[in-house]
């Protein structure tokens, strides 16, 4: 009978070589961790997912996998180089996989080969016999701190080191009040809502087959939740996958799905499918887009940083450089422009975006409001949102790290509702 190890590889070996696979292409090649996950297609499932969770947790926790190997080497290491990358991955399953030493060291060695072994030997026996200490929450690239700490203060940035150390629980969004109601699992935080604190597999979950659900943050939800229930003809924009597409078709609206990508619109007609739910899917830039009528609202949850998915995805925190956010800032500024030639006169525009970013949330609706004095913002009005999420005194909605930290958590998001004057004085858009 043949070996299951028939070169005498150490176990888990496979998906460490992935993990290190994704690492490199987040951190030096930009990409989603998501798109990267594709150096394990191929692997069992159980070491695709083992490679995706050494990958994430180094994310998690580079900064400080970084300082504990400085103290450990004489001359600093390039930050791109192998050795580094290795020892990240390594320090990370003892921090947050709790793996045994030996594992770490056996799968570690063989990830240089023909490279400097002696030295993550040394870095990794040094490090593991003095102890790493006490585990803190982790702290975030320094940048982003100090630019959160600028914008939210100081309990924001500690709450987001607690909130990066945890998994996100599972939200799931239901077509039908009465099926969310019945169903056994979890808590509900709002109307069609239930959050639960495992997943496991996505399918494996009842109703999952009958399309009864997606799966959508309830911070996500929060934008659909301001369309008001009078509009009729509502346009999503920049619309795929679909989650507040089939949360606006399941509330009875009369929903146009917009997006420019042709494979994620066919995603979206996939989540339609399953779900039972009907919505017009275009294809075209919203830049480049003219109806034929005005829509009664218009949702444009925009192309963003994607900084406040920073717990499920903590790549966004390297991704989302200064200069990123400044072209993020310009298309945005051109795609909230564009939608108020969508909309009717005396019609509502939603405007959010999943971003912890100022310029991307707040600044982004204050310089469209002072070029078209005709819009104002329509506050949430009592049982639009859940109880526990509260509006600025003029209306705007800022989710942040710390809220309902009792229960989860939220993905941080900005959202604004914006009626349109009764007449038509809206600027040209670029």
């Amino acid at each position: 009978m043949p070996s299951p190890n028939p070169i005498n590889l150490p176990d888990g070996l496979a998906a460490r070589r992935a993990a290190l696979v994704m690492l490199d292409a987040v951190l030096r090649k930009g990409q989603t961790l998501d798109s990267a996950a594709s150096a394990a297609r191929g692997l069992p499932s159980a070491d695709a997912a083992h490679a995706s969770a050494i990958a994430g947790e180094t994310l998690r926790r580079l900064p400080d996998l970084d300082e504990l190997i400085d103290s450990a080497t004489r001359q600093r290491l390039p930050d791109d180089s192998k050795a580094r990358m290795v020892l990240r991955l390594s320090l990370a399953q003892k921090i947050g996989l709790d793996t045994p030493d030996h594992a770490i060291v056996a799968t570690a060695l063989p990830l240089v080969d023909g490279g400097p072994r002696r030295l993550v030997h040394g870095v990794l026996g040094t490090l593991l016999r003095r102890g790493l200490g006490e585990v803190e929450p982790p702290r975030l690239p320094p940048e982003v701190e100090q630019r959160w700490a600028a914008a939210w203060g100081d309990a924001v940035v500690h709450a987001a080191r607690a909130a990066i150390a945890q998994r996100p629980p599972l939200d799931l969004s239901f077509a039908s009040n009465e099926v969310c109601a019945a169903y056994e699992l979890g808590i509900s935080l709002a109307p069609r809502h239930r959050r639960l604190d495992t997943a496991g597999r996505i399918e494996s979950l009842p109703g999952f087959g009958d399309g009864s659900w997606w799966v959508q943050d309830l911070a996500a939800s929060l934008p659909a939740r301001l369309i008001p229930a009078t509009a009729t003809r509502v346009l999503d924009l920049c619309a795929a996958p679909g989650g507040k597409t089939m949360q606006l078709a399941a509330a009875g609206h009369d929903v146009t799905a917009l997006d420019k990508s042709k494979s994620r619109l066919a995603r979206l007609a996939d989540n339609l499918a399953r779900t039972g739910l009907t919505a017009k899917t275009i294809v075209a830039d919203a830049l480049n887009f003219t109806p034929p009528e005005p829509f009664d609202a218009v949702l444009l949850d925009a192309p963003c940083s994607s900084t406040g998915t920073f717990r499920r995805h903590p790549e966004v925190l390297y991704r989302a450089r200064p200069s990123v956010i400044a072209e993020l800032t310009e298309l945005q500024t051109n795609l909230l422009a564009k939608a108020a030639t969508f909309v009717r006169p005396g019609g509502t525009i939603v405007y959010a975006v999943c971003s912890l970013e100022l310029q991307e949330g707040e600044a982004i609706v204050a310089a469209f409001l002072a070029a078209n004095s005709g819009f104002a913002i329509s506050p949430p009005q009592p049982g639009e949102l859940p109880d526990a999420v509260t509006s600025s005194p003029d209306g705007r909605v800022r989710i942040l790290p710390g809220m309902l930290t009792d229960v989860g958590g939220l993905d941080g998001f900005f959202v604004a509702r914006l009626l349109a004057p009764a007449k038509r004085l809206v600027a040209a858009a670029k």
